[in-house]
């Protein structure tokens, strides 16, 4: 116990340390420290005004360069940075008789080759489009089922209603997960996700605990189910692997659970509350269903799920001119690079089918390219051509407020209404 009063103390320390370094205008305490669901764009903005590579008095670098941030993603010199015992979520595994595995730093998401490499390529081949053609009517299915669920009702919340419960039931179904409990999963999957930016006291972290111990008993027999029963799912596939550890298999499984429905569950949601900004768009998105994948791509640059990720030069390096020491993180902000104006004209606006509009980094680059990525296109647009071919007149019903995170962006509830045309309630969003 005095272990995790020790990290519980330090974590808090360093939140305080931000905010300081913040009100002196360091970029990254300005990032760190700011409302998780306050509009971070106009912080990126100033970082990029500042330079290709920034310095901050926190020990890191920023960066908002789409040519930089595509390059540092491709290099092997540079590689994920392990948090070590100050990670919050490591934190939160260390309490109890026995360490918990840590679903983010764990798994292949925060390793490096070889072992990135030998686990990344045992569950690579279903993510191919090759390997997700099948699941086109899967998806499809899906989300009919859930819009049946919610026709009846004149208003419901997209994202516990609709947009969470569509991607959870795909990605239990391809893993091989039998009567998904869609309520375990988001709130599991948001525990993890929201943890990411850090705690604020002991009482988080005792409750991270229970949903990550809940979490690890739930895979604990689920493999063990597989084992008995092997089926044509990725779950019992990693099962028959005798090479793989006990630890592998958890931190695997609940890699591909949790980040298999989070980028979609925000994707669905960014995306809907753009095409209601934009009335053009909602008539372009109704005349031609077809253009759901160029409103889910323009989403995935202007509005991304993820909007930075952390990368480490094994060796001292020059970047763009800066000398960067071995070890020390640099912060790419994908989010920002997304609307370089060195590489996107008009950046700042939403407009689906532009020519270059599959140059984001939404979802990475390099050998940690997001391994989900066709599959959360596919859910994407599939949820999109649905809901607004269900409801045409679909419309906020209530104030959309944005979940409490910085790494990752969306709404954590978005209430709207199938009503008639005539209703039509501004979408209000509160931060």
């Amino acid at each position: 116990m005095p272990s995790v009063l020790k990290n519980a103390t330090l974590l808090l320390l360093s939140r305080t340390i931000v905010r300081g370094h913040a009100l002196l205008g360091d970029p990254a305490a300005r990032l760190l420290g700011m409302s998780p669901t306050r509009d971070p764009y106009p912080d990126y903005e100033s970082v990029r005004e500042r330079g290709p590579v920034v310095k901050s008095k926190m020990g890191l670098y920023l960066t908002a360069s789409h040519e930089l941030c595509d390059s540092l993603l491709r290099d092997p010199g540079f590689g994920q940075l392990a948090a070590g015992e100050l990670s919050p979520i490591d934190s939160v595994a260390h309490i109890g008789p026995r360490r918990l595995v840590n679903p983010v730093e764990d798994s292949f998401l925060m390793l490096n080759p070889p072992d990135h490499t030998r686990l990344r390529r045992l569950v690579s081949p279903w993510f191919t489009p090759r390997g997700l053609r099948d699941q086109v009517a899967t998806v499809e299915r899906v989300v009919e089922e859930y819009l049946d669920e919610v026709a009846g009702r004149p208003t419901f919340d997209l994202v516990g209603d609709f947009a969470a419960r569509v991607p959870i039931q795909v990605i239990a179904d391809l893993l091989g997960v039998p009567d998904a409990d869609h309520a375990a999963f988001a709130r599991w999957g948001s525990a993890l996700v929201n943890a990411l930016d850090g705690v604020r006291d002991l009482k988080e972290l005792r409750a991270l605990h229970n949903g990550l111990r809940e979490f690890e008993e739930f895979l604990d027999g689920l493999i063990d189910h597989r084992r008995r029963h092997p089926g044509d799912d990725v779950v019992s596939r990693l099962v028959a692997n005798e090479d793989l550890r006990r630890e592998d298999l958890i931190a695997t499984t609940e890699l591909l659970l949790v980040a298999g429905f989070e980028t979609t569950v925000n994707l669905i949601g960014n995306a809907v509350l753009a095409v209601l900004a934009h009335p053009e768009v909602r008539e372009r998105l109704l005349d031609d269903p077809g253009c759901a994948e160029a409103v889910v791509e323009e989403t995935l640059r202007l509005d991304p799920p993820v909007q930075y990720t952390v990368r480490t030069p094994f060796e001292t390096t020059e970047v763009a001119g800066t000398s960067v020491p071995r070890g020390t993180p640099i912060m790419l902000l994908l989010a920002g690079a997304n609307r370089d104006p060195a590489v996107f004209a008009d950046p700042h606006r939403f407009r689906p089918g532009r020519p270059d509009g599959r140059e984001h980094l939404a979802f990475s680059a390099g050998i940690h390219y997001c391994l989900g990525a066709n599959l959360a296109r596919m859910e994407g647009a599939a949820a999109l051509r649905g809901l607004f071919r269900r409801f045409p007149d679909l419309r906020a019903a209530g104030r959309v407020r944005r979940r409490p995170s910085r790494v990752i962006r969306g709404p954590e509830r978005f209430p709207v209404s199938t009503g008639a045309a005539e209703n039509r309630p501004m979408v209000e969003i509160i931060s």
